[in-house]
């Protein structure tokens, strides 16, 4: 048998590569500017010991585009992975959008999909204990719709202005730079409205086996808008095809040390093999009048909605059958923007999106540049763009040419479009800063732990929080108890037994320190007392 068959897709990806060339000669090697180069071995210098000479052009055009190929890394979602395919349409939903994303059944539209880890550098492991980012890029008729959603259909916090400081207690401590317990669970403990995505998070479903095998959410609610102007209140929901699967924290572990691309390179494998990964996709929707009387703010992204009395409507299909041609062109530039919403989709009043139309385009504009819009990847090629915006750092194609770039115009040029403009609803109320931390932040974790988890689930649920938790100091540890006993006394009460064992393991660990002492007596009284 031939070392190939043994070998899989990825691995393969140079050879076959060449395979796909054929007979056809290896391409001319040219410098950026397409100048034909003689040798790409050896710098030029004065004699064979000599220096080298800045009229090396070719060495210069090398050097110099090195230096630049790394682009900042993102802020969060860092570490991902990305494929391509298609949404097609398999239930007309246009009593609720006019969208024509959902124009008919049997309708297609290209779709790009980013997986990845939130917390963690563009390093780090695939399977760590960590939500995972899962954004759609749709392709549709009416410009770009970016469904930036996780996971899970819950997040951390609910209003938009802790969102730096959640993510920083997540990140690295800025003194030691290591990732630092007593940040993460200070936080948590000290916003008790994270207890559902911890809870999640700390779950079995918190290390999702590879991307193939998780469900997708669009989180946040949002509003559909039909072609009557009529709009309802809407949650988007993604169900992998393939069945749910997670991994052991024994797993993960393994996995993080022998393979931490696991996830990527399952991903990669899949559909270079044909095995081409899908999700079914579902809405849930609301009327303004249902929200108007609901128990709890519809909008707020700690809580999901009762699939009983909101139940799942399924759209659509979503393939993944192709894999990115460059992962730095095609996955490290894709940007996802939940602003980019065509007509028939709008946001709702959800504090966390309404943040996020503003902080994610920025940061796009920060870490590509302000025509990041323009690159292939993200570019709304199936339809044309057209506006007053121009110039800018790497600004690309004719630049609209000699269209006028100011508006109003008596020259023919871009003009507005009323038949697209946005569904108008009555806001009356007084502006403040609102707190929103007491809000009930515990019956549908209550829910989740008493009625979703089975025993056994419960059991490691708990063992994963004390295992991390047990890192934090040890009042840190006991707020953070005082808030999982509010959901459920249980709950509170297993997490506790746990942290006393493993403080009692770790007070006898630094006793044997203290009391040990190397070849006798040998320490002075001031060492004695650092120990």
């Amino acid at each position: 048998m031939a070392d190939s068959e043994y070998r899989d897709k990825a691995a393969d990806q140079m050879k076959l590569w060449q395979e796909s060339r054929g007979k056809q000669k290896p391409d001319s090697l040219t410098t950026g500017a397409g100048i034909p180069i003689c040798d790409k071995l050896n710098v030029l210098t004065v004699g064979p010991r000599g220096p080298l000479l800045v009229q090396d052009v070719a060495f210069i055009d090398e050097m110099a585009h090195f230096d630049r190929e790394r682009i900042p890394e993102r802020v969060v979602h860092a570490k991902g992975a990305g494929a391509f395919g298609y949404f097609e349409v398999t239930h007309d939903i246009t009593m609720y959008s006019k969208a024509k994303v959902f124009e008919h059944v049997g309708k297609r539209t290209p779709i790009a999909i980013r997986f990845s880890t939130v917390a963690g550098e563009s390093g780090s492991a695939d399977t760590v204990r960590d939500p995972r980012g899962f954004a759609v890029k749709f392709y549709t008729d009416e410009g770009n719709w970016d469904l930036t959603g996780n996971n899970t259909p819950i997040f951390f916090i609910r209003d938009a202005m802790l969102f730096p400081s959640f993510i920083h207690s997540q990140k690295r401590n800025p003194q030691t730079h290591l990732k630092d317990p007593d940040m993460v669970w200070d936080f948590w403990s000290l916003r008790p409205e994270s207890l559902h995505q911890v809870s999640f998070l700390f779950s079995d479903r918190g290390i999702p086996d590879g991307h193939r095998h998780m469900n997708g959410y669009g989180s946040h609610t949002f509003k559909l808008v039909n072609a009557n102007g009529e709009a309802i209140y809407c949650k988007f929901h993604y169900k992998t095809d393939q069945g749910i699967k997670n991994l052991s924290v024994e797993e993960a572990d393994k996995l993080a040390a022998t393979n931490p691309d696991y996830g990527l390179q399952d991903l990669y494998k899949a559909i270079a093999t044909g095995n081409y990964p899908s999700w079914t996709f579902y809405i849930q929707v609301m009327t303004f009048e249902q929200a108007e009387t609901f128990p709890f703010n519809p909008f707020d992204v700690t809580k999901v909605w009762s699939h009983k009395q909101f139940p799942l409507i399924p759209v659509g299909k979503m393939v993944l059958n192709r894999n990115p041609v460059n992962y730095f062109a095609e996955v490290e530039q894709l940007a996802f923007d939940p602003s980019n919403m065509p007509p028939g989709i709008e946001p709702s009043p959800d504090k966390m999106l309404q943040g996020r139309l503003f902080s994610y385009p920025d940061t796009h504009r920060h870490r590509l540049g302000a025509n990041y819009l323009q690159l292939p990847v993200n570019c709304p090629y199936r339809t044309r763009v057209a506006n007053y915006q121009r110039d800018g750092p790497m600004c690309m194609f004719e630049n609209q040419g000699g269209a006028p770039n100011y508006y109003p115009n008596s020259f023919s040029a871009p003009e507005n479009q009323p038949h697209v403009r946005e569904h108008i609803y009555r806001v009356s109320a007084d502006v403040g800063r609102y707190n929103s931390a007491d809000d009930d932040n515990v019956t549908q974790v209550r829910t989740f732990y008493t009625k979703v988890l089975n025993e056994e689930e419960r059991k490691r649920l708990c063992e994963n929080i004390a295992g991390h938790l047990k890192g934090a100091q040890i009042f840190i540890q006991k707020k953070a108890v005082r808030n999982f006993s509010d959901v459920h006394p249980d709950y509170g009460a297993r997490i506790q037994a746990l942290l006393d064992r493993h403080n009692t393991e770790a007070a006898g660990k630094r006793d044997s320190i203290r009391t040990f002492t190397p070849h006798g007596s040998h320490l002075s009284a001031s060492e004695k007392s650092n120990l």
